[in-house]
C-alpha cells in the first residue's frame, strides 16, 4: 500500500522532545518532507514521472548535494539509475551496477542500509557515475537506503550529504554516547546520519509501489529490445539464407536468378571477384550484396572509384602514408587497404588504375602486404578484393594499359553483369521500386504508372542502364500532378525513341505530339469511365474536339453501363 497523509509517529522522529527547539524544528521539516512527499503520491496523475519530484523534496529538506534513485533489473541482475538530482544525463548513463557492486550494489542484495561519513575513507565506494571528484570526497557523507516491497529489494535511495564534524580519515566509526546524543543536535554539529538514514527509509517505504512499476516497465523495455535485436538478426539471416543477393539487387529475370546463384556461391568464400558490365548496370549493388552475403558482414565496406582519384593520389589512398612523406603530409594516415583490413575493399573502375600502381596492386593481391608512402614498415592486412570495369581489359591489355598478370590475379572469379536491355522483364520491378523509393524523398503520392508510360519504357534501349532509369522515374515522380506517371513525364530522348514511326529510327514533333494527345485522351476517358462529356471538360476541350480526337485514335468511347 502506497504511503497516505501524515507519517506515523515512529522510529525515533517524534521522540526527542526533550532537546532544544532546533532539534524539534529539523523533526518539523522531516515531518514536512514526509507529508509533501505523500501528497504527490496521492497525486494518480504524476505516477510515471513522481520520483523526480521525490528527489527534489529530498533535496530542499534535507540539504543533499545530489541524489539517485536506483532499480534493479531482476532478469539481467543489473543495477541503473532510473532518476537523478544533481547529475546529467552522461553521469546517470554511468550508473550502472552488478549485484554486491559497490555499496549500491551491497544495499541491494543484503537489504541493509548503508552510511558512509566520509566516502574517501572507505574503498567501497565507486564513484561510478564521475560526479564526485576527487579532492571533494573528503568532504561528501553518502547515505543509502534500500527500496523495499515486502521481502524483497527492488531498488535503493542514494544520496550525497555535505560531511558535517566528520572524524578524521581513519578514525573508527565507534557509537557512543555523545555519538548518538549529537544526532538529535543542530545540523551543523551531528556527527551521525541516522536521522537521515531513518528518513529515507520512510521515504522507501512510501514510493515502493512506484518503484516497482517503474521496474517492470524497464524489464520489459529491455525484453523488447533484446527481442528486437533477436529478431532483426533472425531476419537478416533469412535474407541471406532464402533471397541472398536479391536484397540487395532487384530483378526476377532468368539471367539475374543465373547471377544470384552465382553471387550466393562466392559470398562465402574469400575468393576476388572481378564484376564486368556496362556502365550503370548496378556492380556495386553486386559487390555490396557479395560483401553482406559473406562471413566479413560485420566487417568494414570499403570503396574506391580508381578513375576518380588524380594518379598522384591514387598511391597514398591505397597505401596510406606516413608523416613527411611529402609536402602536405602533415600526420599518418591509413589507406584504404588497411582500414578495409578483415573485411572488403571495392575497387570501381579498376581498368584506369594507373600502371605504375598496378604493380604495388598486384603484390597486395598475392602476398596482402604494403608499405606506406615513405615508409619502410611492411604491413599485412586480411581483406577480400572486389573490383569492377566497364572496360575491355583484354583490350586494355594488348593496348598496354594493364598488365596481363594482374588481369589473371583479378578474375578468379568474373561475373558479367547484364545490361538493362536484356532483362526487359526487370524494368517494372526497378521503376516500381524507384516510384517508392522518390515519392518517399520528395514527399509526392504516386499510385500507378500508365499502361502509355509502360509500354514507353519497355521499348526503349536504356543505354545508360539501371542508373538512368533512376533518373528517369526521380523527373517524372517530380513532374507528376495526378498521382501518375505519364509518358510525358518521361525525358523528351525517350520519347522521340519510343514514338518513332517514321522508319527513319527517330520521331518528328507531329508523332511525338500525337502521342502524347492521344495518351491524356485515352487516360481522362478512364478516369471518368467512358464519360465524353466529363473528359472533354477535364482536358479543357469541346465535346466536338473531343469526339474527333477519339475517332482519329480509335479510342472507346462507350460509358460503362
Amino acid at each position: 500500500m502506497l504511503h497516505r497523509g501524515p507519517p506515523p509517529s515512529g522510529g525515533g522522529l517524534l521522540e526527542k522532545n526533550d532537546h532544544a527547539g532546533s532539534s524539534q524544528e529539523r523533526e518539523r521539516e522531516g515531518l514536512q518532507l514526509l507529508f509533501e512527499i505523500s501528497s504527490l503520491l496521492s497525486d494518480s496523475s504524476q505516477m510515471e514521472t513522481v520520483l523526480k519530484p521525490v528527489l527534489e523534496r529530498i533535496a530542499r529538506y534535507l540539504g543533499i548535494i545530489r541524489g539517485m534513485i536506483t532499480i534493479l533489473n531482476r532478469t539481467r541482475g543489473e543495477i541503473a539509475i532510473a532518476e537523478a538530482w544533481g547529475l546529467d544525463d552522461s553521469q546517470k548513463l554511468k550508473g550502472r551496477y552488478s549485484l554486491g557492486e559497490g555499496i549500491t550494489g551491497q544495499v541491494i542484495e543484503t537489504g541493509n542500509p548503508a552510511a558512509l561519513r566520509r566516502i574517501a575513507d572507505d574503498p567501497r565506494f565507486l564513484n561510478r557515475t564521475g560526479a564526485r571528484k576527487k579532492a571533494e570526497t573528503k568532504d561528501i557523507s553518502f547515505v543509502c537506503v534500500p527500496i523495499r516491497l515486502g521481502p524483497e529489494v527492488i531498488g535503493a535511495i542514494g544520496v550525497d550529504f555535505p560531511a558535517r564534524g566528520a572524524s578524521e580519515p581513519g578514525a573508527p566509526e565507534a557509537r557512543t554516547a555523545e555519538t548518538q546524543m549529537a544526532e538529535v543536535q543542530p545540523p551543523g554539529s551531528r556527527e551521525t546520519l541516522d536521522y537521515e538514514v531513518r528518513i529515507l527509509s520512510i521515504v522507501a517505504a512510501s514510493i515502493s509501489q512506484i518503484v516497482r512499476l517503474h521496474q517492470v516497465e524497464r524489464e520489459e523495455m529491455e525484453d523488447l529490445k533484446a527481442e528486437n535485436v533477436r529478431l532483426q538478426e533472425q531476419l537478416r539471416t533469412e535474407l541471406r539464407t532464402r533471397y541472398g543477393s536479391s536484397t540487395y539487387v532487384i530483378g526476377n529475370s532468368k539471367i539475374m536468378r543465373s547471377l544470384y546463384q552465382q553471387i550466393e556461391q562466392v559470398s562465402g568464400t574469400n575468393a576476388t571477384v572481378l564484376l564486368l558490365g556496362e556502365s550503370g548496370v548496378g556492380k556495386e549493388r553486386i559487390a555490396q550484396a557479395i560483401h553482406y552475403g559473406s562471413p566479413r558482414s560485420e566487417r568494414p565496406f570499403i570503396k574506391l572509384n580508381c578513375a576518380a582519384i588524380p594518379e598522384t593520389l591514387i598511391e597514398s589512398a591505397l597505401f596510406g602514408h606516413e608523416k613527411g612523406a611529402f609536402t602536405d603530409a602533415v600526420k599518418m594516415r591509413k589507406g584504404y587497404f588497411e582500414q578495409a583490413n578483415c573485411g572488403t575493399i571495392f575497387l570501381d573502375e579498376i581498368g584506369e588504375m594507373p600502371l605504375s600502381i598496378q604493380t604495388k596492386f598486384l603484390r597486395v593481391l598475392q602476398e596482402r602486404e604494403f608499405e606506406r608512402v615513405g615508409g619502410s614498415q611492411t604491413i599485412k592486412v586480411n581483406v577480400r578484393i572486389i573490383a569492377a570495369t566497364n572496360a575491355d581489359l583484354q583490350k586494355c591489355i594488348a593496348q598496354g594499359r594493364f598488365r596481363e598478370d594482374l588481369y589473371y590475379r583479378l578474375s578468379v572469379f568474373p561475373l558479367v553483369v547484364p545490361p538493362l536491355r536484356e532483362r526487359k522483364t526487370d524494368i517494372m520491378l526497378l521503376a516500381d521500386h524507384f516510384v517508392e523509393k522518390f515519392s518517399a524523398e520528395h514527399n509526392k503520392t504516386i499510385r500507378h504508372i500508365t499502361p502509355s508510360a509502360i509500354d514507353l519504357m519497355n521499348r526503349y534501349p536504356w543505354p545508360g542502364n539501371v542508373r538512368e532509369l533512376e533518373n528517369c522515374i526521380e523527373r517524372a515522380v517530380i513532374l507528376s500532378r495526378d498521382e501518375a506517371i505519364h509518358s510525358y513525364h518521361l525525358p523528351p530522348g525517350m520519347q522521340k525513341e519510343g514514338a518513332g514511326t517514321s522508319g527513319r529510327g527517330r520521331a518528328t514533333l507531329n508523332e511525338v505530339l500525337e502521342s502524347v494527345e492521344k495518351e491524356m485522351v485515352e487516360e481522362e476517358l478512364r478516369y471518368t469511365r467512358g464519360n465524353m462529356a466529363r473528359a472533354a471538360q477535364n482536358l479543357g476541350i469541346s465535346e466536338r474536339i473531343m469526339g474527333l480526337r477519339v475517332a482519329k485514335y480509335g479510342l472507346k468511347k462507350d460509358s460503362p453501363s
